[in-house]
């Protein structure tokens, strides 16, 4: 038997695990199954990935293949878990109608309710005679608080009388946008980035008083570049649209959304208070789209050029002491990336573009956060900031990992008779 068979043969596809596992729990857990009876793939992701299997601590049930050792552990966990996954269902239930009652539409409901409902389960098991209250108690905590909506937004944006002035002001905001003009500085980015995971703050400082956050954005207006730091499609930025509608599923790169799809995910999430009333926001954001790195703020525009340069020796280029080398090593330690990167070229092409842009989708999660910052009015300082760099990386791992594990389970199904 050659040695690719056997380790074939010593390892099952783990989404067949937890189908099968998922099968023996019955009718009980079908809010939380799809049409064949599987797992949701949310379910999956923030149920039984963080909650129930957690992959973190048990390692042994993180690969897209699992080895046998691991199958019946893996199987029993799920089994295990069987009870709370069926109060989490019926709490979902519960949640979704009271949901209706109260005539509420933002959000996605298993986004937002899952894991409420799988802490209601584990706290109180299957729903009571007082579940309408509990319900509603949630559903206030989810949803009352006071803050702008999506549905406030599209009517803003929308109405006859205020599109005609949005739209002057986003030409106004393009016609004559700032120039990033490059200019001497006494500290350098990599100055700073040797300093982690202790960065100095007043290097940061000294950056950001240069505006070097700035400066780092000339280039971006040169044909093709901004699309090779993978913040756009297109061969240069353009004026945005106003827009009317949004998916989470389908946002557009950071530079290629509308002024509705940058607030969209914002609006959509649980936290809300700090946003500000919607017309003020628009208006911001019109007049952040046309600033430096489409951001508004010299800290968060800083903190682009230090991603830029610390995830410079992600594709084998040498990295420099500090931020850049201990990011380099963080991803040369992953597993998936040296399986990929062995991978014949035949391999699913979505699963070789993660790793091999990496640095696109590292420069794309830390716009989307340092952006998600400036709308918060959370400011960005040097205390912080190693994590900040680090754990965009972690992020963009974690989603690779699951992209590579689902796009093995497909080829896996696929090729099976």
């Amino acid at each position: 038997m050659s040695t690719v068979h056997a380790q074939a043969e010593a390892a099952l596809p783990r989404g067949l695990l937890i189908a099968q596992a998922w099968s023996v729990l019955g009718d009980a857990v079908a809010p939380l199954s799809n049409a064949s009876g599987r797992p949701l793939a949310r379910t999956v992701k923030l149920i039984l990935d963080p909650l129930v299997l957690r992959p973190v601590l048990n390692p042994g049930f993180a690969a897209a293949a699992v080895r046998i050792d691991h199958v019946d552990a893996l199987r029993d966990r799920i089994t295990a878990a069987g009870p709370v996954l069926a109060a989490t269902a019926a709490w979902f239930l519960v949640l979704k109608k009271e949901r209706r009652r109260a005539g509420i539409t933002d959000g996605n409901p298993q986004d937002l309710y899952f894991q409420r409902c799988y802490e209601l389960a584990t706290e109180h098991g299957d729903p009571g005679p007082d579940r309408a209250e509990v319900a509603a108690g949630v559903l206030a905590e989810v949803h009352g608080q006071d803050g702008p909506t999506v549905a406030q937004l599209r009517d803003f944006v929308a109405d006859p009388g205020h599109a005609g002035e949005l739209s002057r002001l986003l030409d106004a905001a393009w016609a004559d946008p700032p120039q990033a003009r490059p200019t001497p500085a006494a500290v350098q980015p990599a100055d700073f980035l040797a300093t982690c995971p202790d960065p100095d703050p007043d290097l940061f400082d000294a950056l950001v008083a240069d505006l070097a956050g700035t400066a780092g954005a000339v280039e971006l207006d040169r044909p093709g570049t901004a699309m090779d730091h993978g913040l756009t499609d297109r061969v240069q930025p353009a004026r945005p649209a106003l827009g009317d509608t949004a998916a989470k599923q389908s946002l557009p790169k950071p530079f290629d959304r509308s002024i509705v799809e940058r607030l969209f995910a914002a609006l959509s999430s649980a936290s809300r208070t700090e946003l500000g009333a919607v017309p003020g926001l628009v208006r911001r954001e019109i007049t952040r789209s046309a600033r430096p790195w489409q951001l508004g703020e010299e800290p968060g525009r800083v903190v682009m050029v230090l991603g830029r340069e610390a995830i410079a020796g992600l594709d084998g280029a040498p990295a420099s002491p500090g931020a850049a080398a201990r990011l380099r090593s963080r991803w040369e330690r992953e597993a998936y990336v040296h399986r990929v990167l062995r991978m014949p070229s035949a391999a699913p092409q979505e699963v070789r573009a993660d790793v091999y842009g990496v640095r696109k989708a590292y420069l794309r999660r830390l716009w989307v956060r340092l952006h998600g910052r400036e709308l918060r009015r959370d400011t960005v300082s040097a205390d912080g900031l190693w994590d900040l760099l680090d754990g965009v990386l972690r992020s963009v791992i974690l989603d690779q990992r699951d992209r590579l594990r689902s796009a093995l389970e497909r080829q896996s199904s696929e090729g099976s008779p």
